[in-house]
């Protein structure tokens, strides 16, 4: 075995032999040259069947002519177990025609007795070969795993979207009960309904954590750490003509996120860059602080020198189901996609035919927690427009609005509230939310951007399909407020949002 290959560790080492003497000769030479290895002998299909299961081999030796049982009845047998176990001919008997149909059926390697120089080396590539193989093999189970979950995480999402617009009143109205009641017994009432509104909304969260295999919150992610990780998990799965470029930051940064969707994201975009390779390259993994962001925002790259895609391709990428694997499913890039849309972050693609791929993930870093604010101060009769297609918040918005001392007006959606600005004048501040339709929230902001309005305007979003600031105009204040709702936080919001009034 050369010394210079990596050490497979102990083995089992399992000899189809009718001739102990030969056996022994195997061994000792495959000791003597340095492999660690248990051995067992058999020379009967009964005994290598009973073997395969009770000694489960790393590697079977087989000569090709024994009495009663010959090398194509053992290899017929160690092929169909499941894994494979790597299978050499080391036989005297052997032509160069039947080493071809050997190697054909599915033998690693064949080594005639008579020039074994080579079968300890031999020995230790196949036995590598077969751990790298498995290796791959349950990587790529646990994404088509993953993905499968993230299906399933597409029809709970919708349920779960539902399920807290329908909840958002039992964390509105407590706050409502404690403006216009005194009364500590509905006081506790309102207690008991708020706590039992953030528990339906837990549940709902939990459910989509489930579904989508994540076991842990948030919590403070190395970048670093995470690089390590990755690097950890790919050792089995990068095949000999690729390598792997690792590029840490050169300053300590940390993402606030979940470290298995972040590790699931890097894994499958590595992974997707490997076989992009089929020639070999280097796979680079890089990370630095994004200079584009006026805030701090971490920019991690996976960047192959494979065959690259075009224009078509890559427009389709984060499509659900579309795939340009004849195994693929299709869900891995939208999985990927949605993990980073979830942390506030994005994906962006530079590929060309021939000149590889790189995927940027740009995501918030962790920044120090704010400290809570004070009481917020009531209103003077301001005019505040809320353009909200659900009645139900829609209604409590307004009461509590109203008992805060501000001047609410109720629009269900973008056009009626254009119409309403025009007749009833623009107010002093705009509460949009992000679920409707009929001239959506970004489109009403630059509708009113045209018409002249520098007034604030705060946008009710969900936080797993975030507004892109991008897109909003420059001369309006834009507050972004995440839902579900807590009044404590809308009456900051408005406060907030009237104080600063035009930029």
């Amino acid at each position: 075995m050369p010394h210079s290959a990596d050490p497979i560790g102990p083995v089992r080492i399992l000899l189809v032999e009718d001739s102990p003497e030969d056996a022994e000769l195997t061994s000792m030479q495959l000791l003597d040259a340095g492999l660690e290895a248990r051995f067992e002998r058999v020379d009967s299909g009964a005994e290598l069947a009973k073997a395969l299961v009770d000694f489960n081999p790393d590697l079977v030796l087989s000569d090709l002519s024994m009495p009663g049982f010959s090398g194509y009845d053992a290899l017929k047998l160690v092929r169909s177990q499941n894994p494979p176990v790597p299978f050499i001919f080391v036989s005297g008997t052997m032509g160069e025609d039947t080493a071809v149909q050997a190697l054909r059926d599915g033998a690693s390697d064949y080594i005639l007795k008579d020039k074994t120089a080579r079968l300890p080396a031999a020995a230790a590539r196949a036995i590598r070969e077969s751990r790298s193989e498995r290796e791959r093999e349950r990587v790529e189970k646990e994404l088509l795993r993953s993905q499968r979950l993230d299906s399933m995480a597409m029809l709970a999402a919708g349920l779960s979207h539902d399920l807290r617009n329908i909840l958002q009143p039992l964390l509105i109205v407590p706050d409502l009960l404690a403006i216009h009641s005194d009364n500590p017994k509905i006081r506790k009432l309102g207690e008991v309904i708020a706590e039992s509104g953030r528990r339906g909304h837990e549940m709902a969260e939990s459910m989509l954590s489930f579904v989508r295999g994540a076991r842990k919150a948030r919590e403070p992610v190395s970048v670093s750490d995470l690089f390590q990780a990755v690097q950890v998990l790919l050792q089995g799965s990068l095949p000999d003509k690729v390598t792997l470029d690792l590029q840490p930051p050169a300053q300590a940064m940390v993402i606030d996120a979940n470290y298995v969707e972040l590790q699931q994201v890097l894994i499958n975009l590595c992974l997707n860059g490997i076989q992009a390779m089929p020639e070999g390259g280097v796979l680079t993994l890089s990370a630095c602080v994004s200079s584009s962001d006026a805030q701090g925002m971490a920019c991690l790259c996976v960047r192959d020198q494979g065959i690259g895609m075009d224009e078509k391709t890559r427009k389709q990428l984060f499509t659900p189901f579309f795939t340009t694997k004849p195994d693929g499913t299709g869900l891995g890039l939208m999985s990927c996609l949605r993990i980073v849309e979830q942390y506030q972050g994005r994906i962006e693609v530079d590929s060309a035919l021939g000149q590889g791929t790189t995927f940027s993930i740009t995501l918030p870093m962790a920044a120090s927690p704010a400290p809570s604010p004070a009481e917020a101060a009531p209103g003077q009769g301001q005019r505040i427009l809320l353009v909200d297609g659900d009645n139900t918040r829609q209604s409590l918005l307004c009461n509590a609005l109203e008992s805060q001392g501000y001047a609410p007006s109720n629009a269900p959606d973008g056009a009626y509230a254009l119409r309403a600005s025009v007749v009833d004048g623009m107010p002093d501040l705009f509460v949009i939310d992000s679920d409707f339709v009929l001239l959506p929230a970004v489109a009403l902001v630059k509708a009113l951007a045209q018409r002249g309005y520098r007034g604030p305007v705060i946008l009710l979003q969900d936080p797993a399909k975030p507004f892109d600031r991008d897109e909003l105009p420059g001369g309006v204040n834009a507050y972004l407020l995440d839902k579900p709702l807590e009044m404590g936080q809308v009456f900051h919001a408005v406060a907030q949002a009237l104080s600063a009034g035009s930029p």
